[in-house]
C-alpha cells in the first residue's frame, strides 16, 4: 500500500511529505487515508478498535465500522475514505456505508485515486513489476497529472 505525501488546503499545498499510510494491528494490518485528516485519523482510531474488538478480523471490523459511520450523527459528519489491507484481502471503507473488496486487489483512494488505479491495473496486467513497484509507478504517474498529488511516494508492505 502505498501514498503520494501531499497534503492540500483547497487550491493550497500545505505539505509534501505527509504519510497517509499507518502500520496497525501490531503491524499486520495497513491502513491508508485521504480526505481531512482529522477526519481520516479519527476514523482510523475507531477501526483499529474495531481490529481489537473482532480480533483482527478485517472484514468485520470494516463492516462494523461502515455501519457505525453511516449510523452515528457525529460520525456521519467525517470526510475521508480508507483503504484497509492484511495480507489476504483489501477494503476501501467510505461514509457512505460501502465496504467494497476489489476484484483484482486494485484499489485507490484520493484526487489521483482514479488515474493511479488506472495505471496500477495497466501495470499488474501487462508487466512483470512486484506489487510495490507497481503501487510507486502508480503513485508518481498520479503525481506528473494530478494537482492535488505529488510524487514524494511511501510504500508500506505487509510481509
Amino acid at each position: 500500500m502505498g501514498s503520494d505525501g501531499q497534503m492540500t488546503l483547497g487550491d493550497t499545498i500545505f505539505k509534501h511529505k505527509t504519510k497517509k499510510v499507518r502500520r496497525i494491528y501490531n503491524g499486520q494490518v495497513l491502513a491508508g487515508f485521504a480526505g481531512s485528516t482529522a477526519d481520516a485519523i479519527a476514523l482510523l482510531e475507531r477501526f483499529e478498535k474495531k481490529l481489537q474488538e473482532f480480533s483482527g478480523n478485517l472484514l468485520k471490523a470494516s463492516v462494523e465500522l461502515a455501519k457505525e459511520w453511516r449510523t452515528d450523527r457525529a460520525l456521519r459528519q467525517l470526510q475521508a475514505m480508507l483503504i484497509v489491507a492484511n495480507k489476504n484481502q483489501i477494503l476501501v471503507i467510505s461514509g457512505n456505508g460501502d465496504v467494497i473488496q476489489p476484484d483484482d486487489n486494485i484499489a485507490a483512494i484520493g484526487s489521483g485515486g482514479p488515474i493511479a488505479l488506472a495505471v496500477a491495473k495497466a501495470l499488474y496486467k501487462h508487466t512483470n513489476l512486484t506489487a510495490d513497484q507497481i503501487v510507486k509507478e502508480a503513485i508518481e504517474i498520479s503525481g506528473e497529472i494530478s494537482i492535488y498529488s505529488n510524487q514524494d511516494v511511501y510504500v508500506e508492505t505487509i510481509e
